[in-house]
């Protein structure tokens, strides 16, 4: 995790029933497309943002999951899930759409504090 993380995007809700999860990756990466050093972080629900295998269609849902596995080729390299939210939910890391490094909750908390910017969806 670097020091110098100009925006880090905290995901805590659920992918649907709402647009805060495709807007929060929305903005992520356009602030890496021009070059802000940012980085993702998913707590609580918002481990469900990365869930494979959704079926968003079945809600009348747009699938924005997919978009996740963009964050690499736009230099989002520090993409960090909470372990105890996974835990809670059952969830394991190969259930995941992403290659994201699961951390205790006092290392998201550590990226928080070292961000310059932190906006939440």
């Amino acid at each position: 995790m670097a020091n110098s993380t100009q925006l880090t995007v905290l995901f805590q809700r659920a992918p649907h029933g709402s647009v805060s999860g495709r807007e929060g990756l929305d903005l992520l990466l356009l602030n890496a497309s021009y070059d802000v050093v940012s980085a993702a972080a998913f707590v609580g629900d918002g481990v469900y943002q990365l869930l494979a295998n959704q079926q968003p269609e079945t809600v009348a849902s747009k699938n924005h999951i997919v978009t996740f596995k963009a964050l690499p080729m736009y230099d989002v390299d520090t993409i960090l899930v909470c372990q105890q939210s996974l835990q809670e939910r059952g969830i394991s890391a190969d259930q995941l759409i992403v290659d994201a490094t699961i951390v205790a909750p006092s290392e998201i908390a550590a990226l928080l504090g070292h961000s310059k910017e932190v906006l939440t969806f």
